[in-house]
């Protein structure tokens, strides 16, 4: 199996409840950023027995070098939408982490939070949409030069998944200047890591949001060197004190 398929497979097996999957976690090294669980494999099971019974259907996955990562659909402790990381060392998972956010099913585009294209392409532009992205996060979403949007975005076509954004890139600038009028910006203060295949990059970043610290986890699809689709997922970030491990949301 692939480390893609193993990841898969475990995410799975939260539903079927299937044991095989759990053996591609290593047992003597498990790194939890998963605020909610404990440290190590244990911590992970001890989740697990408190939970009421789980639904999880896997839409994307993706595998970046020693990083695979995962868009699924949850039912785990009420409807969610996850992004789930997973590092890999000599075959076997060593660190883990995810972002999730309660599922909207009235969103502004119409369109749900997980639908639209799933097709990896462009496998030889993986590095290039990376720089791209990189590019796009430090001039629009850390605000070092945000004209150069257009630069980014297409104009033409630009599917957005957020719930609370219609599609298309004059919607965006909409619901932007309304979260500042109102007080509440988006801030993106810092992103931690930028992982993609061919034309899907996905960005892992902290800031604020409705005046709360939380992580950004955004999704990309790339065609013809502009961002035409958008997915992601907003997680409140928990005060230390309620924090299961001492690992932090992020630790790349």
């Amino acid at each position: 199996m692939t480390n893609k398929e193993k990841c898969v497979a475990l995410i799975r097996s939260l539903e079927t409840g299937e044991k095989e999957p759990v053996g591609f976690i290593n047992p003597n090294k498990y790194i939890q950023h998963n605020l909610m669980a404990g440290d190590g494999l244990s911590g992970f099971g001890e989740l697990l027995k408190s939970a009421p019974p789980i639904k999880a259907n896997v839409v994307r996955s993706f595998q970046d070098g020693d990083f695979v990562f995962l868009h699924t659909e949850y039912d785990f402790f009420g409807p969610k939408i996850g992004f789930d990381i997973f590092r890999f060392e000599d075959g076997l998972i060593v660190e883990h982490w995810d972002n999730l956010q309660e599922t909207v099913i009235q969103t502004k585009s119409g369109r749900s939070m997980t639908e639209g294209n799933t097709e990896v392409e462009d496998l030889s532009k993986t590095a290039e949409n990376k720089e791209m992205i990189e590019k796009f996060v430090n001039d629009v979403l850390h605000g070092k030069n945000p004209a150069k949007i257009t630069d980014y975005i297409s104009t033409e076509k630009y599917y957005q998944h957020n719930p609370g954004v219609a599609d298309g890139l004059v919607a965006l600038g909409k619901a932007i200047e309304e979260l500042h009028a109102v007080g509440m910006p988006m801030i993106y203060e810092k992103t931690h890591k930028i992982l993609g295949e061919g034309n899907f990059v996905l960005t892992i970043s902290e800031g604020k949001f409705m005046n709360k610290h939380v992580s950004f986890y955004d999704l990309f699809r790339i065609e013809k060197g502009k961002i035409v689709e958008h997915w992601d997922t907003i997680e409140e970030i928990l005060p230390k004190d309620q924090w299961k491990n001492s690992n932090g949301k992020f630790g790349f």
